[in-house]
C-alpha cells in the first residue's frame, strides 16, 4: 500500500504527464473511476499557471508571441509545481530556464529581459521603507563619509545584461513601441526600486552594480568605492550617490559601532 507521500508525488507526476493514467483510486462521485474529471483537473492546472507566468511575465510573452510562450510555459510547468500558495512567487525559475531552453536561443537577450520582470515582481512585493533625503547627510563632517555604511531599500534588485535588455523590456512593456535594437551594442544595468507606491526600472552606470552591491553587504561607502572602480575606472562617486539617494534607495546610513541612522 502506497505511504501518502508517494500518493501525493504520483499524483503530481500524472497532473503535468497527459501518457499517464489518473492516479489509482481516483473516483467521481458515482464511485467510478474519473480519468475524464482528471483529464479536465490536469489542463486547468496547466492552463492556470501558464496564465500565472503570462501575467509576471507580460514583455516576454509579447516579444515571442503566445504560441511560443504557451510552449516555454508548458516546458517549465512540467518540471515546476508551484512550492507556496501565493502565486505571485511562481516562475521565479523561469529566467533561468529560458537560458536552458533551446528554442529561444535565438532570442539571446530574452533571458534577461525575464529577469527584468523578475526583479520588477520580487520589489513590487518587498518590505516597506522609508528612503531619505540629502539633508540626512548634512550633519555628517564631509572627511568622515566615506566610512559611513549605508542601507538599501529591501525592494532593491540589480539586473545586469550584456545585451541591451532594459532598452528591450521598455519597448515591449504598456506604452512600449517595438523598435530595431543593436544587440552587438554595449550591455545595460538596470536598477529596479519601490521607494514608495511605485516600482521605478533606472539604467546604472557601469560600476555601479558592483557598488550597490557591496553597499547592500554592508561594506563602507570607501570600500564600496573601490569595488565600482575595479569594474570601471571611469565610476564617478558623487555622481552615482546623488542619484541613489535621490531615487529612494538609501533607507539610513551608520558608522562602525554606531547604531542605525534613518
Amino acid at each position: 500500500m502506497q505511504s501518502l507521500a508517494e500518493r501525493q508525488r504520483s499524483f503530481a507526476a500524472a497532473l503535468l504527464d497527459p501518457a499517464l493514467p489518473a492516479p489509482a483510486g481516483l473516483v467521481g462521485p458515482d464511485g467510478k473511476s474519473s480519468s475524464r474529471r482528471f483529464a479536465v483537473y490536469r489542463n486547468n492546472v496547466i492552463v492556470g499557471l501558464t496564465q500565472t507566468l503570462k501575467d509576471a511575465y507580460p514583455a516576454v510573452h509579447r516579444i515571442v508571441g503566445s504560441e511560443f510562450f504557451h510552449a516555454l510555459a508548458r516546458a517549465f510547468v512540467v518540471g515546476a509545481l508551484p512550492r507556496s500558495p501565493m502565486l505571485f512567487d511562481y516562475g521565479a525559475g523561469l529566467p533561468d530556464f529560458i537560458d536552458r531552453f533551446e528554442p529561444a536561443s535565438v532570442l539571446p537577450y530574452l533571458a534577461d529581459v525575464a529577469r527584468i520582470e523578475r526583479a520588477w515582481i520580487e520589489a513590487y512585493h518587498s518590505a516597506e521603507a522609508t528612503p531619505i533625503g540629502p539633508s540626512a547627510f548634512s550633519e555628517i563632517d564631509p572627511d568622515l563619509l566615506p566610512d559611513v555604511s549605508l542601507v538599501l531599500h529591501p525592494s532593491v534588485r540589480i539586473v545586469r545584461s550584456r545585451f541591451p535588455a532594459l532598452t528591450i523590456w521598455q519597448m515591449n512593456i504598456d506604452g512600449g513601441v517595438p523598435g530595431p535594437v543593436d544587440l552587438a551594442a554595449s550591455g545595460e544595468n538596470a536598477l529596479v526600486v519601490r521607494p514608495e507606491a511605485c516600482v521605478e526600472v533606472r539604467s546604472i552606470p557601469n560600476g555601479s552594480p558592483e557598488f550597490i552591491h557591496a553597499l547592500g553587504s554592508g561594506r563602507s561607502v570607501s570600500a564600496a568605492f573601490k569595488e565600482a572602480i575595479a569594474a570601471d575606472p571611469t565610476f564617478d562617486l558623487s555622481a552615482n550617490l546623488s542619484d541613489l539617494i535621490g531615487a529612494g534607495v538609501v533607507v539610513g546610513f551608520a558608522f562602525a559601532q554606531e547604531p542605525l541612522r534613518t
